[in-house]
């Protein structure tokens, strides 16, 4: 009696193992045979979102010597971030009267929070001047 009831709970584990077994093998080529219907998706979505950032880089770099550009290509500096360029307006006459910040931007692309936050500081006037100078000894060819 004892043996055949233990007969029976081996049975019923070998049971629920080979039952969790084969479900889980099935989940796992079940989940695979989706991601391979979803593969080609995810490629061209890539390819897609590469292509954009590629294409709003180059549009960045070339923005001063497109049509409309508000400003000389003389006078701007790219700086990449927070901001793209800067522009010294009046450097090529040698005298800098004002300093602009300029973000590109193309298609539906937005400020991000930290262009944001520049755009506010720089209109609310949180614009310093400072001038660092280097210590002498950093700089003597006295070794």
């Amino acid at each position: 009696m004892v043996i055949e009831t233990i007969g029976w709970l081996v049975l019923i584990l070998l049971g629920l193992f080979l039952a969790y077994w084969l479900g889980h093998k099935l989940g796992a080529h079940q989940k695979h045979k989706e991601w391979e219907g979803e593969i080609e998706y995810h490629r061209k979505d890539a390819v897609m979102r590469s292509r954009s950032v590629l294409s709003g880089q180059f549009s960045e770099n070339l923005a001063p010597y497109l049509p409309n550009f508000p400003f000389s290509p003389t006078e701007c500096r790219f700086v990449g971030k927070p901001v793209d360029f800067i522009v010294f307006n009046g450097m090529d006459e040698k005298k800098i009267n004002g300093v602009t910040f300029v973000e590109v931007k193309s298609g539906e692309s937005k400020l991000s929070n930290q262009e944001k936050n520049l755009k506010e500081a720089i209109e609310k006037g949180n614009i310093s001047f400072y001038e660092y100078r280097v210590d002498k000894g950093v700089t003597s060819h006295n070794l």
